[in-house]
């Protein structure tokens, strides 16, 4: 509910930037808003608009700003060049001076910020939407210190809240399943802001992802301080990096590559979403790092999601479809997870989804992807009968961000393709996370259909090397190059823990993969690789912890 005396003048407000965008969408199909033929828009003209948008946006302040972080990964809501650039507005925030955020340590320490730290900065490391960081040293080291910008959780409250009623009134005169998805994000946001302004519950996240993955030394996550960490007040180590977009002529490239950290990225996100079910639901570039010796940092722990077991199932269920280029299957796990809206039939979903696959598939160049599903798909999507429930929307964040991390680096890039073999790396300890016993009710059905989506990957890999476009070295990722078994035989592996009819059967068939695949009239086998291309990157920052959340 809004109160008229109290809401009204900031309702005002948000209507004055909103009202002029609106109507100006509106008219792209009826020049007259209820009549007439569409306007003529050129590109020019989109990315003027959509520049008004990211400034507009910027004025509104920290609640929009964070909004616009959500829907900068909603393709199926926000169409190009707007997602594009709302992803350029990475806490656009003026900085919060320097009186209010010592007063703020002082009241949540109760002593003069001075006594507790040493050469502390009245210069801030990052300003954000929701905090602002400072550098520091306590007991010998060096600290980050975020503080949350006083009064900014009422500032967010009311602007939700507001803008969940224009949303309402909307949906109201225009029914449409999309206008129903801009307010699932609106209430998902709702939910989880609230504990992103909590920097307690921050801390006890990042400790607990810290303890998860401390058997993995290409990951660096934060200590936190606990003794100096308040609701309002977060201090942990300083780690010092680049961001994972901004490594190139970097030291870290002396370590690692583009394509080994997006396999990590892929890898850590999988765990965290499929194993632990308790994922960093606010992933953007400026929140990983890479340090000097190309080890990944993982930042802001402020906006954690928790899945429940049935959510996972059904995820895992649908990547492995995907993976196999199945579109019952996709559908079918589209539905299982509520992304598919009320009143579709199923055979226009499997249209759909055939679709999307085939492009995901496609052997072209990233950009070139983009651009055929702007033709294909993009004039129609807003028709399309895609939702995204719940914590589905921040799934759709890590896709992006992984996206648009791996393009960066490789212009081949296909974020499926890639994930292929981490998912087959991890299945094991997927599924014994998942069922509970080790993975042992796992199907004969999921071993096939994993191992047809590698072989089918492998024959275009080798497709792609009999026409000289690829070198074959390229295709293969530095995941199993740490392997025990490489460059052994893979099958010798998969055979171990496959019953002995079934693997029988999948050595027939690799045999005759093999002997199709033999080059005609030289008796050389072009050999069926078990990967595709990849690699990719993201984001950067100045020296360490600059996202303030």
């Amino acid at each position: 509910m809004i109160s008229f005396w109290r809401d009204t003048p900031r309702l005002l407000v948000i209507l004055r930037h909103v009202v002029p965008l609106v109507l100006s969408f509106i008219r792209d199909r009826r020049r007259w808003l209820w009549w007439g033929a569409p306007m003529p828009r050129d590109a020019a003209f989109h990315l003027r608009r959509a520049s008004r948008l990211v400034r507009s946006t910027a004025e509104l302040g920290p609640a929009f700003v964070k909004l616009a972080q959500v829907f900068a990964s909603r393709a199926d809501l926000i169409p190009e060049p707007y997602i594009s650039a709302l992803a350029t507005l990475t806490d656009r925030v003026p900085p919060v001076p320097w009186s209010a955020i010592h007063d703020t340590l002082y009241r949540d320490w109760g002593r003069a910020p001075e006594t507790v730290l040493q050469d502390l900065s009245a210069e801030p490391l990052a300003s954000g939407s929701l905090g602002q960081v400072h550098r520091a040293r306590y007991a010998g080291e060096d600290v980050v210190v975020k503080v949350l910008r006083p009064g900014v959780e009422a500032i967010i409250e009311r602007d939700v809240r507001l803008a969940q009623y224009i949303v309402d009134r909307v949906y109201r005169r225009f029914p449409h399943h999309h206008v129903r998805g801009f307010r699932i994000v609106l209430d998902e946001f709702a939910r989880n802001v609230g504990g992103e302004m909590d920097f307690v519950r921050e801390a006890e996240h990042g400790t607990r992802m810290r303890e998860r993955f401390a058997d993995e030394p290409r990951l660096r996550i934060p200590r936190v301080i606990a003794g100096l960490t308040r609701r309002h007040v977060l201090v942990m180590e300083y780690l010092d990096g680049v961001r994972i977009d901004q490594l190139d002529g970097t030291e870290a490239l002396r370590h690692t590559s583009p394509r080994a950290l997006t396999e990590l990225l892929i890898e850590t996100y999988a765990r965290m979403m499929l194993r632990d079910g308790v994922f960093h639901a606010d992933p953007h570039p400026g929140n990983l790092l890479v340090d000097a010796r190309g080890r990944l940092i993982l930042l802001d722990f402020g906006m954690v999601i928790e899945v429940p077991v049935a959510t996972r199932k059904a995820l895992f269920d649908t990547i492995i479809a995907a993976v196999r280029r199945d579109p019952a299957g996709t559908t079918d796990g589209f539905a299982r997870l509520g992304m598919v809206a009320p009143g579709t039939s199923t055979a226009d979903m499997e249209a759909l989804v055939a679709t999307l696959l085939d492009l995901a598939y496609s052997e072209t160049a990233t950009v070139e992807r983009a651009r055929v599903l702007a033709d294909r798909v993009m004039r129609e999507l807003f028709n399309w009968p895609i939702v995204l429930p719940g914590e589905l929307v921040y799934f759709a964040r890590t896709a992006a961000l992984i996206e648009g991390v791996g393009a960066r680096y490789d212009r081949n890039f296909n974020s499926i393709r890639v994930a292929s073999p981490i998912v087959l790396k991890l299945r094991n300890e997927l599924l014994a996370a998942l069922l509970g016993d080790n993975g042992q009710r796992e199907t004969l059905v999921t071993w096939a259909a994993t191992l047809g989506a590698m072989a089918g990957t492998a024959m275009s890999a080798v497709r792609r090397v009999a026409r000289g476009d690829t070198n074959p070295a390229d295709l293969i990722p530095d995941t199993w190059r740490e392997e025990p078994w490489w460059p052994g035989a893979l099958f010798d592996r998969v055979r171990r823990v496959l019953p002995d009819p079934f693997a029988e059967q999948v050595e027939t068939e690799l045999h005759a993969g093999q002997h199709i695949a033999t080059e005609p009239g030289t008796g050389r086998g072009a050999g069926v690789d078990t990967h595709l291309p990849h690699e990719r990157a993201g984001d950067a920052v100045l020296g360490g912890h600059t996202n303030p959340g």
